[in-house]
């Protein structure tokens, strides 16, 4: 019998399996990984070490999205916006990955290369190293919020009684459209004069 010309089980497919999963309902198993593939749950530990592997695989695909080449603008504080808004937009197309990947260790070599030049960017910039995590994870604070955010209701406050609440009424009028929008602007702009200070500072 001829083989096929494809591989019946790979790690592309078993990443992309996942996050459609995922996609629709939140999460996924192993088992139920193996059973839209069409094999046994065995096979696809031969290629991840088990959910954590998966969980990997999630943070590849989404991340792929994410354009590497913001890291290479400059000023350093262009790269970290660009990069930001890049980020963003990678988990706002996937949001229900972001509770999987939270909690989970970063070990994905294509992922942590991305870290890599992301803390060279601040290195770089002048800033020490005690400061570049913080202002990573300040940064990804705003971008996973706001995606998250996205997926929401653009109304997230159901007011049944005006007269109990005049001023969350008063102030959901006034809002405008965008809602999710606007607040991950305001809450870039306070993060990244934040950290400009920061650098002012370090070179004063």
């Amino acid at each position: 019998m001829a083989r096929p010309r494809t591989p019946l089980l790979d790690r592309a497919r078993i990443g992309e399996t996942a996050l459609r999963l995922v996609d629709e309902q939140g999460d996924f198993s192993v088992p139920q990984i193996a059973r839209e593939l069409g094999v046994r749950t065995a096979s696809v530990y031969h290629h991840v070490d088990g959910r954590a592997g998966v969980i990997e695989l999630l943070r590849e695909h989404v991340g792929a999205a994410i354009d590497p080449a913001t890291l290479e603008l400059t000023p350093w504080d262009a790269a970290l916006e660009a990069w930001a808004r890049s980020y963003r937009a990678a988990f706002a197309a996937h949001p229900r990955t972001i509770p999987l990947l939270t909690i989970s260790p970063v070990r994905a070599p294509r992922v942590l290369a991305l870290y890599e030049r992301a803390c060279g960017v601040l290195l770089d910039a002048g800033f020490p190293p005690s400061e570049v995590i913080p202002v990573i994870v300040a940064v990804e604070n705003v971008v996973l919020g706001s995606a998250l955010d996205l997926a929401a209701p653009e109304t997230m406050w159901e007011v049944a009684d005006a007269a109990g609440t005049p001023r969350l009424t008063a102030a959901l009028t006034h809002a405008g459209p965008h809602r999710a929008d606007t607040a991950f602007e305001l809450s870039l702009a306070g993060v990244l004069d934040r950290v400009r200070g920061m650098r002012a500072a370090d070179a004063g």
